[in-house]
C-alpha cells in the first residue's frame, strides 16, 4: 500500500502513525507500506490520480480541484483543523492585514489550502489579488525557501502551515500578524490536513482503508494524550522525509497550534471551494454551481466512531 504525506508538523497525526506502528498494525504484518513525502498538495494530487499513491493526508483545496476535474478522488477522514499563520518581514510596513495593499505575498503553491485561507483574509478587508501594486500580490515559494527570501527583502509576508512561520519569528526575521486561530474559515477551525483516497483503492480495499482511519484515530489520542513524547516521533519522520529533524520546541508551538480532529467541516470546505472557483482554479464549474456531493465517503468514519 502506498500512502502519501506532506513534509509539513501539521501532518502531525500521519507521522505518529508511522513511527507508532499503529499503521502497519491496523493493517496487518502482510501488507507493506510505502510511504511517500510530498513538498505540496498539487503534487500530492497528481500522484494520487496517476496512481502512484493509494491513500493518504492532503490539504484539500488541491483534492477539490482535482475532483473537480476527475471525480476519482474521495475525501475520508479529517486529521487536523488548523495550524497556519500569517507572518510579516519586519521592515516591510505590514502590520495587519490591510497593510497587504501592494504587497508581495508567498504562499506556499497555487491554488494551496494556504492561499485560498489568504484570500478569504483580503477579502474581508475589501482587498483583491492582482498582478500590479493596486491589490496584493502573490507568489509560490516553498515554505522552506521563505525564510531566506525574508531576510533578503525578496517578500513582504507569507501566509504558511507551521512550523515556518513561527521560526521565522524566531529568528527575528518577521511577526506573526494573524495567529492560527484567527485564520479563516471558522477562525482557524477548518479542515488543513485530511485523509483521502483515489476510487479505486477505496473500492477494493476498504478495509484496508478503514484501518488507515483506525490508525489515524490512534495517532491522534496518542498526541493528545502524550505530547512529550510525540516530539521526537514527529522529528524523526520528518528527518527520514527531507534529511533534517526539526527542533523540539518548534514541534511544541506547532502542535499547540494545531486542532487534531477527524471530522469533516464540509461547510468549511464549500466556502474554500468557491473560493477556488472565483479564483480560477476551479474550472468547469456547470450553471448550478459546484456540486461536491460525490466528493465525500465518510461511511468508513462512521463506522470507526461507532466502534464497528
Amino acid at each position: 500500500m502506498k500512502i502519501g504525506l506532506l513534509k509539513n508538523v501539521t501532518h502531525a497525526p500521519a507521522f505518529v502513525a508511522i513511527k507508532k506502528g499503529y499503521l502497519q498494525d491496523r493493517l496487518g504484518a502482510n501488507v507493506k507500506i510505502e510511504v511517500k513525502g510530498f513538498n505540496n498538495g498539487s503534487d500530492f494530487s497528481t500522484a494520487m490520480a496517476t496512481g502512484q499513491i493509494d491513500i493518504g493526508y492532503v490539504g484539500p483545496s488541491p483534492v477539490i480541484n482535482q475532483y473537480v476535474r476527475s471525480k476519482n478522488i474521495k475525501i475520508l477522514s479529517g486529521a487536523n483543523n488548523g495550524g497556519a499563520v500569517l507572518v510579516a518581514r519586519k521592515g516591510s510596513g505590514v502590520t495587519s492585514v490591510k497593510d497587504l495593499a501592494g504587497k508581495l505575498i508567498a504562499i506556499p503553491t497555487k491554488g494551496s489550502t494556504n492561499e485560498i485561507s489568504l484570500r478569504l483574509l483580503l477579502q474581508e478587508q475589501g482587498l483583491k489579488v492582482t498582478t500590479d501594486k493596486n491589490g496584493a500580490q502573490l507568489i509560490a515559494m516553498a515554505p522552506a525557501d521563505t525564510l531566506t527570501a525574508m531576510k533578503q527583502g525578496q517578500i513582504d509576508a507569507v501566509l504558511l502551515p507551521e512550523p515556518w512561520g513561527t521560526q521565522i519569528a524566531n529568528e527575528g526575521i518577521g511577526d506573526i500578524i494573524v495567529e492560527w486561530d484567527q485564520i479563516p474559515p471558522n477562525r482557524g477551525n477548518y479542515p488543513l490536513t485530511i485523509i483521502v483516497s483515489n476510487d479505486d483503492f477505496l473500492k477494493n480495499y476498504r478495509n484496508l482503508a478503514k484501518s488507515v482511519l483506525l490508525a489515524n484515530e490512534d495517532a491522534i489520542k496518542f498526541i493528545k494524550d502524550s505530547p512529550d513524547d510525540t516530539y521526537s516521533l514527529v522529528s524523526d519522520e520528518l528527518k527520514e522525509l527531507t534529511g533534517k529533524g526539526l527542533d523540539v520546541e518548534l514541534i511544541k508551538a506547532t502542535l499547540s497550534h494545531l486542532s487534531l480532529t477527524t471530522n469533516i467541516d464540509q461547510d468549511a470546505l464549500e466556502t474554500m471551494a468557491q473560493v477556488a472557483v472565483d479564483a480560477g482554479y476551479v474550472k468547469g464549474v456547470g450553471a448550478d454551481g459546484l456540486d461536491l456531493a460525490g466528493l465525500y465517503d465518510l461511511s468508513l468514519l462512521k463506522e470507526t466512531q461507532e466502534g464497528k
